[in-house]
Formats: C-alpha cells, sequence, structure tokens
C-alpha cells in the first residue's frame, strides 16, 4: 500500500490548485479512490471520490462545482483540481482508497484506513 500526495500550496481566495496522488496497483485496484481533508483539531472529512471502473465522481456539497477529481489508469493516479479556493479549504489534503459496493462508491465514504503524509493546503 502506497499513497503519496503532491501539488499543495498557498494560493489567494478565489485561486486555484491541482493536488496529486499516486498509488500502489493495489491501491488502486480497490475502485473507490477519493480526497479528504483535515483541518487543526478537527476529524478528517471527505471531499471528493471517484469510482474508477466507471469513472462516476462524487463531491461533498460545499465543493461541488469548485473541485473536480480525475483519474489515470495508466499511473495508478487520481487528481483533485481546485477551483475557486476559499480560505475555508485550507488544511491537510490526504488521498485514500474507499469502500466500493458493485456499482460505486458505498454509502458513508469509508477510507480502507491506508494514509499518505498528505499535502498542505493554504488559501488566504
Amino acid at each position: 500500500v502506497q499513497l503519496v500526495e503532491s501539488g499543495g500550496g498557498s494560493v489567494a481566495a478565489g485561486g486555484s490548485l491541482s493536488l496529486s496522488c499516486s498509488s500502489s496497483e493495489d491501491t488502486y485496484a480497490s475502485n473507490c479512490m477519493g480526497w479528504f481533508r483535515q483541518f487543526p483539531g478537527q476529524e478528517r472529512e471527505a471531499v471528493a471520490a471517484i469510482y474508477t471502473p466507471a469513472g462516476t465522481t462524487y463531491y461533498e456539497d460545499s465543493v461541488e462545482g469548485r473541485f473536480t477529481i480525475s483519474q489515470d489508469d495508466a499511473k495508478n493516479a487520481v487528481y483533485l483540481e481546485m477551483n475557486g479556493l476559499k480560505p475555508e479549504d485550507s488544511g491537510t489534503y490526504y488521498c485514500a482508497a474507499l469502500v466500493c459496493d458493485s456499482v460505486g462508491l458505498a454509502p458513508g465514504w469509508l477510507p480502507l484506513g491506508h494514509w499518505g503524509q498528505g499535502t498542505q493546503v493554504t488559501v488566504s
């Protein structure tokens, strides 16, 4: 299991950032990959997910329309394009494999439990 996030940084409100997640083949084979974020002192929360066999995407309400998750099967990678960033989007972003059912992301956005080191996003 390997997950490596990159692409975070600092940006002004309204700006954009792109995050990348490189995973091991066995992790990517879970079929559901996603992004979570964590604010200091708070629980990690789901942001976006993708069911890789069909490219079906899922978004948390606060990022719908601003963030886009995508995949690259050849690279076992997922990406998060973030536009219209707000200060409340600041935090540490992690990618993870999630629990799937037979047709897509299982209810509850349940991570399988393996995490990368995260990448910091700061919006001022």
